[in-house]
């Protein structure tokens, strides 16, 4: 039985949020949604965690997150930087973007050799993902073919009130594997209570969407050095400044090329984050029920 890392993507916060110190809290007690996270995983059996952050925002991160992480598991630091490339390979010297959720990933090569659990820092997925995830990645071995999951949400739990959301849509065959993974950038639900997208049309409810909740065995990492040469070398020219590499088209190219497969776990779970503004009055509102309901401690 492996001991599954939990992986926290968490390089473009600082941008969106302008500064680690104004993340909002959300929690009854000034917690951040990571907070919630964080307890989750350790509820569901992670020991050991590794955020991928900017250097910069090293001292402000530790200070605000994790040293409260540091009670409950092993903590670690990635920092996600243009020059972590793959040998050989470099980006325009004016870039100063980061290179995308792939490339975060890839940053973890060489720190993490377990099974490991993939997660955005600022969505709250709720504690019946994270023991899907961990009591599949425990048991994660590949054999002749890679063997990765997602974890699938149905897309009505996922919505937000004030304004469109872009969600991975998921196609999986008879036996639950991802065989395709199309990104719709403007879903919404209208007066109506219909669920639909621009480019989509009508969306039925239970149809599953990615929230970006990953879980892989150390052969991807190695696939990633692979797969971000390829992007480098003959992507990347076409948007020098701004062409990133992202997660699930790492993972479609090895399901489309027949070398991996993505189980998808299913889950009823609410998933929350704070989309717009008007957002978080709602998600404030969530997390107390539940902490007022025994699911989460005050403190």
């Amino acid at each position: 039985m492996a001991n599954p890392v939990l992986v926290v993507m968490a390089a473009g916060m600082g941008s969106r949020y302008g500064g680690l110190k104004q993340i909002d809290p959300v929690g009854p007690n000034g917690q951040i949604i990571m907070n919630y996270s964080i307890y989750d995983a350790w509820k569901a059996g992670f020991r050991r965690v590794v955020f991928i952050i900017k250097e910069e925002l090293l001292d402000a991160f530790r200070e605000r997150i994790g040293i409260a992480a540091e009670k409950l598991m092993q903590v670690d630091y990635v920092f996600q930087s243009l020059d972590r490339l793959p040998e050989g390979c470099s980006v325009q010297a004016d870039r100063t973007k980061p290179l995308g959720t792939g490339h975060a990933v890839y940053c973890i090569r060489g720190v993490v050799d377990e099974p490991f659990a993939v997660i955005n820092a600022d969505d709250f997925y709720g504690s019946e993902a994270f023991q899907c995830m961990y009591d599949y990645l425990k048991d994660a071995q590949d054999d002749e073919t890679y063997r990765y999951c997602m974890i699938g949400y149905r897309v009505e739990n996922t919505l937000t009130e004030n304004g469109t959301v872009s969600r991975g849509i998921c196609e999986a065959d008879e036996n639950g594997y991802l065989t395709d993974i199309v990104e719709r950038t403007a879903i919404s639900r209208n007066a109506a209570g219909v669920i639909s997208d621009p480019e989509a049309g009508e969306i039925a409810e239970g149809t599953l969407v990615s929230m970006n909740m990953w879980g892989f065995t150390p052969s991807f990492l190695h696939e990633l050095d692979a797969g971000l040469t390829d992007f480098l070398q003959n992507e990347l020219p076409k948007n020098p400044l701004k062409g990133e590499y992202y997660l699930p088209f790492a993972v479609d190219h090895l399901i489309q090329d027949g070398r991996a497969t993505a189980k998808v776990l299913q889950t009823s779970a609410q998933w929350y984050g704070v989309t717009y503004q008007e957002d978080k009055p709602i998600v404030v509102k969530a997390l107390r029920r539940m902490t007022e309901d025994g699911i989460y401690p005050a403190e």
